[in-house]
């Protein structure tokens, strides 16, 4: 970052002051998603090994074919966030409601490229032939939910932008208890198998939808703001989630990859890389909360014209992201023999997941930095240069990853995903040091 006079106690107070404002319930929000994938592997890997490999595959097939639709939730933050800090409430809310309309139609989309295309889709991810059946049912229940999950992507993208992330964890509280519920009752009382599990999600995440649609229009209406779709407002939405789409694109490819070479490892392989990937997520949400509040902070400030602002609150951020990536990897040390019985009961995934874990909890700080700057620079809306730093980071970790069956097993893909985060860091760090983010007005 650029070199700025040394921030004042009564600063870093204000800033540490409004980052925990932010940061904490954004922080059970984004749990919500990885705790829907962890609740339906805890269940299912009671269910058998195949069954378990079968989550596995439909489950990155499914989180890609969400995930590459986040720029919903990050570009819609950041373009929300820098009316508000210009004193717009209206015309950040008309933002927003553009981004959810979005939503529905690029949803309707994925369902209809993903119900005829499941059984191809799992066969290229490597799925084995006894773990392609579960993969392919709960891959075509599960994707009737994904306008719903789109929807809550770009609502939530709504309410942080006007720095409100306590809605979102009423909502994700209320999801995950649905959820868990839901996916107990369907799997085992009514013994529907992995089919109950991919149904109980559905129907969590339309309730969800419902609740922010809810808010949503009652502050649209509040404000006076526009309900109706706008052509030129979708369009305009798409256009400035293009950069992020592509920065996301090559996020899921990386993971995609890294799926892939772990379901030709083995099922024993494949199984314990879902338990930890799981994982891997959880702490990644948990340490994107501070970047969800760098996403609001950020956009804020510029928007407001306050440049010192901005760059002081990223500053402190990072030193969260630092401190926060410490105590997770020191977590996922203490607490892996209470948590990894708990996803199986097969020595043989214990036993391999067990090293790839540890690389895991080394690299959190870098994950700390990764995050919170990847925050920073969405809240500045600098995605043109997110997009070619991640194509970047895709074009280092493929070829390492893709040596991995040669050389080494899950404990060797989990450092190629280390090294992964490392390259990231770097790209990051070099944009914020140069200053070049920082463009200050209600549009970028």
């Amino acid at each position: 970052m650029t070199q700025a006079p040394a921030t004042s106690p009564p600063s870093r107070r204000r800033h540490d002051r409004e980052i925990i404002s932010l940061a904490v319930p954004a922080f059970g929000a984004l749990v919500a998603e990885p705790l829907f994938v962890m609740v339906d592997s805890a269940i299912v890997g009671h269910l058998g090994t195949p069954q378990l490999a079968g989550l596995a595959v439909a489950a990155a097939l499914l989180t890609t074919a969400v995930s590459v639709f986040v720029f919903l939730a990050y570009a819609t933050t950041a373009a929300v966030a820098r009316r508000v800090g210009a004193g717009d409430p209206a015309s950040a809310i008309r933002q927003g409601m553009d981004g959810i309309w979005l939503a529905l139609l690029l949803g309707t989309g994925v369902i209809a490229v993903a119900l005829p295309t499941a059984p191809w889709l799992v066969h290229v991810f490597g799925a084995s032939d006894t773990a392609a059946p579960y993969a392919i049912t709960y891959l075509r229940i599960s994707s009737l939910g994904i306008p719903a999950m789109l929807v809550v992507m770009a609502a939530t993208g709504v309410l942080r932008g006007l720095q409100d992330t306590r809605t979102p964890l009423y909502v994700a509280i209320g999801g995950f208890a649905a959820n868990g519920a839901l996916n107990a009752g369907l799997v085992y009382g009514a013994g529907l198998g992995i089919a109950g599990s991919a149904w109980g999600t559905v129907i969590a995440q339309i309730s969800m939808a419902a609740a922010y649609l809810v808010v949503v229009v009652r502050g649209a209406r509040r404000h006076g703001a526009s309900l109706r779709p706008d052509a030129a407002g979708i369009r305009a939405s798409a256009q400035a989630g293009v950069p992020l789409l592509v920065r996301t694109l090559s996020l899921r490819a990386v993971l995609m990859i890294a799926t892939a070479v772990a379901a030709r490892l083995g099922d024993t392989e494949i199984a314990a890389h879902q338990i930890i990937l799981s994982l891997w997520s959880l702490m990644a949400f948990a340490l994107d909360a501070i970047a969800i509040a760098g996403q609001a902070i950020i956009g804020r400030y510029l928007g407001a014209g306050d440049a010192a602002g901005a760059r002081e609150a990223c500053r402190r951020m990072v030193r969260w992201g630092i401190v926060s990536g410490v105590v997770l990897g020191a977590l996922i040390v203490l607490a892996r023999p209470l948590f990894v019985p708990l996803f199986t009961d097969d020595q043989s995934v214990q036993g391999t997941l067990l090293p790839a874990l540890l690389v895991v909890a080394l690299s959190q700080p870098i994950s700390g930095v990764v995050f919170v700057l990847d925050g920073v620079l969405m809240g500045a809306g600098d995605g043109r240069y997110l997009a070619w730093a991640m194509l970047v980071t895709l074009a280092v970790f493929a070829p390492v990853a893709l040596l991995v069956p040669s050389f080494g097993g899950l404990t060797a893909l989990w450092w190629a995903m280390a090294l992964m985060m490392a390259v990231r860091m770097m790209t990051l760090w070099l944009r914020t040091r140069s200053g070049k983010w920082i463009v200050t007005g209600a549009t970028r």
